[in-house]
């Protein structure tokens, strides 16, 4: 498995009487009590489950209760075609251009939750049918349990915004881990589970026996069982098989440069391709997500996320954000203008400022 565990956080639960309030058909978090389990579902379809501010103070005062109350979580999202394709970057970016920090609260409060998440002390079992993507990784691979099917498709593709793999994506081991965090690459169905993402594998058809089952265990052994009842053990090759070599060695090298330069001599299909999709990142990302990645190595989880909370405030400040999310999801001309727009522009003192210790008051800061 190439992505390790996270850290605990905390911020002010809300009340009971809060939390009865949430559970509503309309609500674009769906809470609800089952006897001894809890069950949250990520109830915005349409938006294929984006997660917003709003969903993130529904789920974390939800967690915090039900971990003292209950035998075991359940998250899951609505709708055919997403468990969750990340975070709502539209609206964080349409706030930047307003001069606002919603951002900045957001992917503080995201990020407690995932550490939340990652040292959760009852079971808890992420359905991630269909695309998760993003905040959506970050809700699901910090939990005991991750069930994929033949549905679910994965990435990290933030470097294609202005961003860096976050919610614990610094800690995204091997070269595997690497090639996925600086391509943005996706890996489908069982290639989740060959990845380390998932834990389990199942076929969609059979997602609602599966939960209808693990709402009646009765305790965490039973709950093995059951997830254990429902995985298909599928012996096909992980489609990124026949290019391990070639990704050990490219993107084990010492620079992003470096990459590219390996890649140019390799010139097979594979590294054209690969030199394609790095050629859409923004240069910036792609350095900074090096450094985030040769950083991580080194650090334990509580930092990482503190490191990645900076990089978040920085980067959302910064131009390639804006302008990423503008190309991408807004005006959709798919042409981004990147400053600097060459890689060899890109300074270590550029890098390096984004690395750069906030304010007191204005770091991440969490319990464990």
């Amino acid at each position: 498995m190439f992505i390790r565990r996270v850290f605990v956080g905390r911020f002010p639960a809300n009340s009971a009487a809060t939390l009865r309030s949430m559970s509503t058909a309309e609500s674009d978090v769906i809470l609800d009590n089952v006897g001894n389990k809890g069950v949250i579902t990520l109830n915005r379809p349409k938006a294929l489950n984006s997660l917003n501010l709003s969903m993130i103070n529904k789920i974390y005062p939800a967690l915090q209760n039900w971990e003292k109350e209950k035998k075991l979580v359940i998250v899951k999202g609505s709708g055919e075609k997403a468990f969750c394709a990340g975070g709502d970057v539209k609206a964080i970016a349409e706030a930047a251009f307003r001069g606002e920090k919603l951002g900045h609260e957001f992917f503080k409060k995201e990020y407690t939750t995932n550490g939340l998440i990652g040292n959760y002390k009852i079971p808890y079992i992420a359905i991630i049918d269909g695309i998760v993507m993003g905040g959506g990784v970050g809700l699901s691979v910090h939990g005991q349990y991750r069930i994929a099917t033949e549905k679910t498709l994965f990435a990290m593709p933030e470097t294609q915004i202005g961003l860096f793999p976050d919610v614990g994506g610094s800690q995204l081991a091997g070269r595997l881990g690497w090639y996925l965090a600086l391509t943005g690459v996706r890996l489908k169905g069982v290639d989740v589970l060959k990845a380390g993402v998932a834990t389990h594998f199942t076929d969609s058809t059979n997602l609602k026996k599966l939960e209808e089952e693990l709402l009646k265990a009765s305790n965490e052994n039973d709950i093995k069982l059951v997830v254990n009842k429902f995985h298909v053990d599928d012996k096909s090759e992980f489609a990124l098989a026949p290019f391990r070599e070639k990704i050990d060695y490219c993107f084990s090298a010492p620079t992003v440069e470096e990459i590219y330069s390996r890649l140019e001599k390799d010139g097979s299909k594979w590294a054209e391709d690969t030199i394609k999709l790095l050629n859409k990142m923004s240069p910036t990302s792609l350095k900074i997500t090096f450094k985030e990645l040769e950083l991580g190595k080194q650090l334990n989880l509580i930092n990482c996320l503190q490191m990645e909370y900076r990089l978040a405030v920085n980067c959302v400040d910064g131009h390639d954000f804006r302008e990423g999310v503008r190309a991408l999801l807004i005006d959709k001309d798919q042409n981004p203008q990147w400053v600097p727009a060459k890689l060899e522009d890109v300074t270590s003192e550029i890098v390096d400022k984004h690395f750069e210790k906030l304010p007191e008051e204005m770091e991440l800061k969490h319990k464990l």
